[in-house]
């Protein structure tokens, strides 16, 4: 008896967590293309059914991160739905304890940050890829991408014959292809010698592969080239770190990512602390489900529904905040990143199985 309501109580929040997520994401997606229809009206050749294709591609890794809500959200519906109609009053009297009452959702939970840990997030960050190249090949402008401004992407390097600085209208896989590309080159000296005009650039070991370019030297006339090498000192890793963010990279891929990065001399705490997030994200939905049990447990006919389900949401927020501080000081390189991503889960953890304690054992 007590296994079938276990699977009773597990599938019943299951099903609310999926229907507020489902909410949630119509709801998100709604919003971000009605936003997209504004902005590319004036667009002659953006359709809405591409434009619809673009914001459903970057919805997912919006909604991501509003899961733990999702799971807090869902966990004290459900708890509450049964209280309220009398069915935990029944298990208890089949001598279930409030332990039994949430153990299944505890275990829901825990596959469910799995999932999104090992499926969801990798799919996420393609699709929001995807979208993004989209957006361009809509609006024909460059997007914005960490250290661009309003007239385009800028990079400085220096190679075996002096150094450039290179202006790119887009970026594409975290800033390894670039196109519309303008490159101001000099000599040893530092003095100017040639413009490069080119459609497009790729990030090779050691150079830079222009296609279609044409360059301008000094008291010579314009010359079309089919491909142009320009030597560079940047490895893959550096224009990576330049210009992707840690969001924008896939769970699977960020420890050979953070490797290369230390190994090439670079800073990696923000990519490590995307990493232990993911890997964390199982324990905070969990947590999300003990504060829930915490605040919803209680008979309904008791009263107090209300301040029960401020109580939760708000127990949720200060996690939220605590996180976001934690994630602030592991970037300034204040404390560990392992530290910044496990402690707000696990404190909230604690606090829920203590809070749960009190409550059904006194």
């Amino acid at each position: 008896m007590s296994k079938t309501l276990a699977r009773y109580f597990g599938a019943r929040f299951l099903a609310t967590f999926v229907a507020i997520f489902a909410g949630v994401f119509g709801l998100v997606m709604l919003v971000d293309y009605l936003e997209m229809m504004r902005r590319h009206a004036d667009v002659p050749h953006a359709s809405a059914m591409l434009i619809a294709r673009a914001s459903l591609y970057r919805v997912p890794q919006i909604v991501e991160r509003v899961l733990p809500f999702a799971v807090l959200v869902a966990a004290m519906s459900s708890f509450l739905t049964l209280s309220r109609r009398l069915e935990f009053v029944i298990a208890r009297s089949a001598g279930m304890s409030a332990w039994q009452f949430t153990a299944p959702a505890l275990m829901a939970a825990l596959a469910v940050g799995a999932f999104a840990t090992g499926v969801y997030n990798p799919v996420a960050a393609v699709l929001a890829e995807q979208s993004k190249r989209m957006e361009a090949e809509i609006t024909g402008k460059s997007l914005l991408a960490p250290g661009s401004t309003s007239t385009g992407i800028w990079l400085r390097q220096r190679g075996p014959d002096g150094q450039s600085v290179m202006n790119a209208a887009t970026s594409r896989e975290q800033g390894l292809q670039l196109g519309t590309v303008t490159v101001f080159a000099f000599d040893l000296n530092n003095r100017f010698m040639e413009r490069i005009e080119a459609k497009s650039a790729r990030h090779e070991p050691g150079q830079w592969r222009l296609e279609n370019a044409r360059v301008l030297a000094m008291g010579s006339p314009p010359v079309d080239r089919v491909t142009y090498l320009l030597s560079t000192n940047l490895t893959a890793e550096q224009v990576q770190e330049t210009f992707s963010t840690p969001e924008t990279v896939p769970f699977w891929q960020l420890p050979e990512y953070i490797l290369r990065a230390e190994n090439a001399g670079l800073s990696a705490s923000a990519f490590r602390l995307q990493y232990h997030k993911l890997l964390s994200r199982p324990l905070l939905l969990a947590t999300m489900v003990l504060l829930a049990a915490a605040f919803s447990l209680r008979f309904f006919r008791f009263g107090g529904v209300q301040k029960m389900v401020l109580g939760g949401v708000a127990t949720g927020f200060l996690i939220y905040v605590g996180s976001k501080l934690t994630d602030d000081l592991s970037k300034a390189e204040l404390i560990n990143p392992l530290i910044a991503a496990w402690m707000p889960p696990t404190v909230g953890g604690l606090a829920g199985f203590v809070a749960l304690l009190h409550l059904e054992d006194g």
